[in-house]
């Protein structure tokens, strides 16, 4: 990533000797946006190996362990890794557990060759049918969205907070949660619906089947087999909008400053570097999709939906209905009728995906092949630079193909 001045010195600013905080990402869009934040405190592992498929993983007995004694653990949420929700209900983790899909303040949306619905999930206003606005139309003001670090400010040593009426014991002070993801080693309390590792204690999710660390677990209802996923309900591809991004780190910083409070202003002043740098992403994305317009594109599966509603991409349709699902004879067949009728101009394969399928399906319609697209990032090289040059190339991929 082209890092601006305030970044790289945000980051290589000596910090304060602190404990060794030891934190666990589930793969490497999460892994990225976390070393964004820690800068040269500390390194997060990354559990899902180079290569593999986030949606269908199996943890070495090694990677248990770190999940185990982990002290935070950062994970978009079981819609995109249900292995990850398996693994934390079937360890006893020490840490507190953030499930960022959760976050205050996201735009969220189904998936948008299902059923095309917005989630405006906080109450923040979101206005999804025009493209040339902050990230894009989701009115995300990033600076007053009580960032006071969106509600996460977390005191824990002896100050008073506002917790909607519930009463918390964190350790002996009230404390406001908003809902975010923390071991509260026994107190029963509501958390307003979101993931929280609470160690097996009595806990209101409002309905939402958390499975806390030795339970039975059903993956939530959300009938998550790892070979074919079901793409109904909210599309959890949600880092393909730069405004959840910003979020995201913003949570990052506050959960990390909570845990490390001797580093909170490097914490905090590194994600707001973060955040500057990829409001310039979003920016240049859009200047490199500026020719590919309308274009009609296809894609191998439904996981571009944020990046039409920012973008304005005209994804019109995909080889397979689900993460990994291969598709069939009758799917194969419907698709060519439609890239004949539709005028779509180019079809793009994925990492981690046979292009046979791709093959079979542009054979003698004119349309284009596009690179391989890599929407998770999982070939390129975990670190700070993984989520930008990952927009990045998917973006020039497009235009690239649009412009033949």
């Amino acid at each position: 990533m082209r890092y601006s001045l305030a970044l790289a010195c945000a980051m290589m600013a000596t910090p304060i000797a602190a404990k060794d905080l030891n934190v666990v990402t589930e793969f490497g869009v999460t892994h990225s946006l976390v070393s964004m934040v820690m800068g040269d405190i500390g390194s997060p592992e990354v559990l899902l190996d180079r290569g593999g498929d986030p949606h269908s993983f199996q943890l070495r007995p090694s990677q248990a362990r770190s999940l185990a004694d982990a002290d935070l653990i950062f994970w978009v949420g079981e819609e995109l890794t249900p292995w990850m929700a398996r693994a934390l209900a079937g360890i006893e983790a020490q840490g507190d557990v953030v499930t960022l899909i959760e976050a205050e303040g996201l735009h969220l949306q189904d998936f948008a060759l299902g059923h095309g619905h917005d989630h405006d999930d906080h109450g923040h206003a979101h206005d999804d049918h025009g493209h040339d606005h902050d990230d894009h139309g989701h009115a995300h003001d990033d600076h007053s969205h009580d960032h006071d670090d969106h509600g996460h400010a977390h005191d824990d040593h002896g100050h008073d907070h506002d917790d909607h009426g519930h009463a918390h014991d964190d350790h002996g002070h009230d404390h406001d949660d908003h809902g975010h993801a923390h071991d509260d080693h026994g107190h029963d309390h509501d958390d307003h619906g979101h993931a929280h590792d609470d160690h097996g204690h009595d806990h209101d999710d409002h309905g939402h089947a958390h499975d806390d660390h030795g339970h039975d677990h059903d993956d939530h209802g959300h009938g998550h087999d790892d070979h074919a996923h079901s793409h109904d309900g909210i599309d959890p591809h949600a880092w393909m909008n730069t405004g959840n991004v910003k979020i995201w780190l913003d949570l990052i910083a506050e959960e990390l400053a909570e845990h490390d409070p001797e580093n909170a202003a490097t914490y905090r002043a590194n994600a707001e570097a973060a955040r500057a740098e990829i409001a310039d992403l979003s920016t240049e994305i859009s200047a490199i999709l500026e020719p590919v317009g309308a274009t009609p594109l296809v894609m191998f599966h439904d996981a571009y939906g944020y990046m039409m509603d920012q973008f304005g991409i005209n994804v019109a349709g995909t080889i397979a209905l689900g993460d990994a699902a291969a598709p069939g004879a009758q799917r194969l067949s419907e698709l060519r009728a439609q890239l004949q009728e539709g005028g779509a101009v180019c079809i793009f394969p994925e990492v981690n995906h046979s292009s046979r399928y791709i093959d079979m399906v542009v054979e003698g319609t004119g349309v284009r092949v596009g690179a391989d697209l890599d929407p998770e990032g999982v070939l390129l090289e975990p670190g700070v630079d993984l989520y930008p040059t990952l927009m990045r190339n998917m973006a020039q991929a497009m235009a690239d193909c649009v412009a033949g």
